[in-house]
């Protein structure tokens, strides 16, 4: 089931499914701005990454003196989601804990993702509320993938990051889907990041604690541009697979370090929200 809004600027579509964004479609151009999915290279789209980030060290992980499985970035993107409130501007989305995700998860939660559209923005929010007795745990995280070339005409390496400030900017290097202590210099002193796709021949780009706020995607052949608002997010990631896209993703955690113990309240970036109390957090997808 696909639900969706629109405005004079924009359309937006989100699918029950993982409750993932599918579309932004600028209706004065006729632009589509997220990837379709095309499983030669990535079949996703924008996945919701809950209750983890990233991947787990074994795929697996101990809390509240158990162990448990679970695979990379977590299980909301492959769940049915409620459509909890449809308005003119905005869809919300809705999962709650069940049995099959106590499986797995030993945390009682409500998710909540909203998508609320203002003239050519589009703002994405993250809500977690706690349910249980007791402490919960978890990480959360945006992958929505953007087209890139968006116009038709251009090329992959046509297009670059732009930051708003000037990075001095190490990457965090992945094996395997971990986190490696090793870092390689990325951007010294600048806030122009090229695209290429030697760029992510070791996985994805990890970045933390920019002193950015946003980055935008543009091109250096036409007008087109997308500026992603992330503040307040403490991780970065940049990823392609490489195809004709590139996803830039805001989060709260991160895969695990190689030499991780595999106990999730000690994990690097890991949340925790307390009985009867709630997370939210929101990040910001704006047309130009």
């Amino acid at each position: 089931m696909i639900g969706s809004i629109e405005n004079d600027f924009l359309k937006i579509s989100v699918k029950n499914s993982g409750a993932e964004l599918i579309s932004i479609k600028n209706k004065k151009n006729n632009y589509e701005y997220i990837w379709q999915g095309n499983p030669k290279f990535w079949a996703r789209r924008a996945p919701i990454l809950f209750p983890i980030v990233g991947k787990l060290k074994d795929n697996s992980y101990q809390a509240e003196g158990k162990s448990f499985q679970m695979l990379q970035h977590g299980f909301a993107r492959d769940m049915h989601f409620e459509l909890a409130e449809k308005k003119s501007s905005s869809l919300t989305y809705s999962l709650k804990y069940s049995p099959e995700t106590l499986k797995n998860y030993p945390y009682k939660f409500e998710l909540l993702i909203k998508y609320d559209l203002s003239k050519n923005k589009l703002k994405i929010s993250y809500e977690v509320k706690n349910l249980d007795s007791k402490k919960i745990y978890f990480s959360i995280g945006g992958h929505p993938a953007f087209n890139c070339p968006i116009v038709s005409n251009e090329k992959f390496n046509d297009y670059f990051l732009e930051f708003d400030v000037k990075e001095h900017a190490e990457r965090y290097v992945l094996k395997d889907g971990l986190l490696t202590d090793n870092k390689e210099p990325i951007l010294k002193d600048e806030k122009i990041l090229p695209l290429t796709q030697e760029l992510f021949a070791k996985d994805a780009l990890v970045f933390k604690n920019l002193k950015s706020d946003h980055v935008t995607l543009k091109s250096r052949r036409s007008k087109v541009k997308i500026h992603f608002n992330f503040k307040g997010f403490p991780y970065i990631g940049i990823w392609s697979k490489p195809g004709p896209f590139v996803c830039i993703e805001p989060w709260y955690g991160h895969a695990d370090n190689e030499n991780a113990t595999g106990e999730l309240k000690d994990k690097e970036g890991i949340l925790s929200i307390e009985k009867g109390k709630v997370f939210d957090c929101h990040y910001s997808i704006e047309i130009d």
